[in-house]
């Protein structure tokens, strides 16, 4: 299965991105890597490549699949 995570409220617009922000984790889920079960509740696959975490975290999100 995989790991749920919870959300932050609102994005806290650091560089690079924390792990838990919402933009972080709606691109996860735009990419395949994360399943959203409610508002700010997500499922995300038990291990995700460093590198395309890294791209996904970064300001210009620079990832295409």
């Amino acid at each position: 299965m995989g790991k749920t995570v919870k959300a932050k409220k609102s994005c806290c617009k650091d560089k690079p991105r924390c792990k838990r922000c919402p933009v972080v984790l709606k691109r996860l889920e735009a990419v395949g890597l994360a399943e959203r079960v409610d508002k700010r509740t997500y499922v995300v696959v038990d291990v995700i490549p460093k590198k395309t975490l890294k791209a996904l975290r970064s300001p210009a999100k620079r990832l295409s699949r």
